[in-house]
C-alpha cells in the first residue's frame, strides 16, 4: 500500500468520478457496431434466439483521486438530509465500514453496537486482505501501520517437507517475469477495525451498548426500532436499515427467520497468538515475519501467518462431530491447548509456537455457514438489508469474510449516494428501487462462489489434496477439473 499523503486530514468523494474510483471510457467503434448490428439480427427475429447484452464501457481509475473514489477535505462532509437515514446494526469491521463510507459521501447515519465498548468482547484474530487490500482506500485509509506484508507461503507434510511453495520470493527467485497483481496484506482484525473507527472522529460515533430487540416498518414507510439500552427501552427511527451484526444476524433473524439456518461445514478450529519473544530458543525461517505456512497430514490442518511485525497467528483444524466440536469448545482454553498439542507433534516450529501461546490467547469454535441467501428473501422487506456476515457467513478457510465485508459496504454506500441524490425520487420510488435491489444483487453474485469456495476448502483442506505437491494455493486443482 502507499504512504498516506494526507494520513491526518478528512475525506470526501471525489467529483471527477463521483466516489466510484473509476472513469468509463467510450466504447469504441466497432464495439458499438457489432452491438448495433447483433441487434438488429435479433429483431429481426421477432425476439427468437438470445438478445445480445449490451457491452459495458471499460474502466480507469481515476486520474484525480488515483482510483481511492476521496480526496482530501478541510472538514468531513455534513449530514445531507436529502439523503435517508441509516441505522447500522452492528460494529464490526462490515459495520464500521459502512458508516466511514457513509461519512465520506454526506448520507446520515447512525452506528449500533450491542457491546458497552471496543475491548468488550473478542472480535476475532488476524485476517488477511487480499480484493480488500487496495478497497481499503476507498475507506481513506492508505497505509496499515499495523499490517504485515507476506512474501512467501509454504505447505510441509507433518515432517516437514515442503510440497508447494509460492509469493513473491519464489517468483523472483525463479526469475519469474509477471509481478502479483497485489500484496495480501495481514492485520489483527481489531487493529483494522480501530483504524476504521478512527475515520468517524471519535468514540461517540458508535452507540456502544444497545441490543436491538425488534423493528418494523411504519406508515410513512421508515423503520421503527426498538433496542434495549441498560435495562431500559430506546425507540428511534431510520429510513434504512442494514444489519452488519455478523453470523447470528439478530437482523436476519427477524427479516427472515430461520429459513436458511446455520449449517455445520464438519470441522472445528482452534486459534492460537503467540510472540516471538516466547520462541527465543527456536531458530526457523518460517519466523520471519513475511512467511505464511501451513502443515498438514489429510486430515489435521494447521496454518500459520504474521499477526504482528513480533507475533504469529496459528489456525489448527480437523474434521469432528458437531456435537463433539461443542463439548471441547465449552472446555475451555487449557483444553483446546491440549487438543492443539496432542494433534500437532510436527515438524519444528509448530510444536514450540502452541506450547509457548498463553491460554488466554486461545480459542476454538466449531465451523458454520449458511445456504446461500437467495433475493427473494430480501426484496418484498422493505427499506432493510444485509451485509457481510450477517448476509453470507462462510468458513475461515478462504480467508474471504472480511474481504467480502468491506466490499458490501463500500457498494452500498456508493449505491446510497448514486441512487438517492433526489430525496423526491427515493421518497416515491422507495430504496429497494433506488439502491437495494441492484446492490443486494451484486453483493450476492459476488459473494457466492467465496461462500461456496470456503465451504469446499473445509473438505479438501482436510483431505489428501492438501498434500499434492503443486506451487500455487491448496483447492486450485479442484478448479482446473
Amino acid at each position: 500500500m502507499k504512504e498516506a499523503v494526507h494520513k491526518d486530514n478528512n475525506w470526501t468523494i471525489c467529483e471527477e468520478c463521483q466516489g466510484r474510483g473509476k472513469k468509463s471510457r467510450r466504447l469504441n467503434k466497432k464495439v458499438r457496431l457489432d452491438y448495433q448490428n447483433a441487434l438488429e439480427q435479433f429483431e429481426k427475429t421477432n425476439g427468437e434466439g438470445i438478445a445480445p447484452l449490451k457491452p459495458k464501457a471499460p474502466l480507469y481509475n481515476c486520474l484525480k483521486c488515483s482510483g481511492s473514489g476521496l480526496i482530501p477535505a478541510e472538514n468531513a462532509p455534513a449530514p445531507n438530509p436529502d439523503y435517508p437515514h441509516v441505522a447500522i446494526i452492528g460494529g464490526g469491521i462490515g459495520g464500521v465500514a459502512l458508516a466511514v463510507a457513509c461519512l465520506h459521501r454526506g448520507i446520515p447515519f447512525t452506528l449500533y453496537e450491542r457491546d458497552n465498548h471496543f475491548e468488550a468482547r473478542s472480535q476475532g484474530y488476524g485476517l488477511t486482505l487480499q480484493q480488500a487490500s487496495k478497497a481499503i482506500e476507498g475507506f481513506g485509509i492508505f497505509s496499515l501501520n499495523e499490517g504485515v506484508v507476506s512474501t512467501r507461503h509454504l505447505v510441509h507434510t507433518p515432517e516437514g517437507k515442503v510440497v508447494g511453495e509460492w509469493g513473491v520470493r519464489k517468483w523472483i527467485h525463479s526469475d519469474e517475469r509477471t509481478a502479483p497483481k497485489r500484496s495480501n496484506i495481514h492485520i489483527a482484525r481489531q487493529s483494522l477495525r480501530l483504524a476504521l473507527l478512527e475515520q468517524l472522529g471519535d468514540n461517540n460515533a458508535v452507540k456502544w451498548g444497545h441490543q436491538l430487540l425488534d423493528f418494523k416498518q411504519s406508515e410513512d414507510k421508515t423503520i421503527d426500532l426498538r433496542f434495549e439500552v441498560n435495562g431500559e427501552i430506546k425507540n428511534t427511527k431510520a429510513d434504512l436499515v442494514v444489519g452488519a451484526d455478523g453470523i447470528r444476524s439478530v437482523v436476519r433473524t427477524l427479516l427472515i427467520g430461520e429459513k436458511t439456518p446455520l449449517r455445520y461445514l464438519g470441522c472445528i478450529v482452534i486459534l492460537g497468538i503467540c510472540p516471538l519473544s516466547a520462541l527465543e530458543d527456536v531458530e526457523s525461517e518460517l519466523l520471519d515475519s513475511a512467511t505464511v505456512f501451513q502443515t498438514a497430514n489429510g486430515n489435521e490442518r494447521i496454518y500459520m501467518m504474521p499477526f504482528t511485525s513480533d507475533s504469529i497467528m496459528w489456525q489448527l483444524s480437523f474434521p469432528m462431530s458437531e456435537e463433539e466440536a461443542k463439548t471441547l469448545s465449552s472446555l475451555g482454553t487449557q483444553a483446546l491447548k491440549e487438543e492443539a498439542l496432542k494433534r500437532t507433534q510436527w515438524h519444528s516450529p509448530i510444536p514450540q509456537i502452541i506450547q509457548a501461546t498463553n491460554t488466554e490467547q486461545i480459542s476454538g469454535y466449531p465451523v458454520y455457514d449458511r445456504e446461500l441467501l437467495q433475493q427473494e428473501l430480501l426484496e418484498n422487506n422493505g427499506p432493510i438489508t444485509l451485509i457481510g456476515d450477517a448476509a453470507h457467513p462462510m468458513s475461515p478457510f478462504k480467508g474471504q469474510g472480511a474481504n467480502q465485508a468491506l466490499l458490501d459496504a463500500l457498494t452500498l454506500a456508493r449505491g446510497i449516494y448514486k441512487g438517492c441524490k433526489s430525496k423526491d425520487f427515493w421518497k416515491e420510488n422507495g430504496l429497494r428501487k433506488s439502491v437495494l435491489t441492484e446492490f443486494e444483487s451484486e453483493m450476492l453474485e459476488r459473494s457466492a462462489v467465496k461462500v461456496k469456495d470456503s465451504a469446499a476448502a473445509a473438505d479438501f483442506l482436510h483431505s489428501e489434496i492438501v498434500l499434492f505437491e503443486a506451487d500455487h494455493p491448496r483447492g486450485s486443482c479442484l478448479k482446473n477439473k
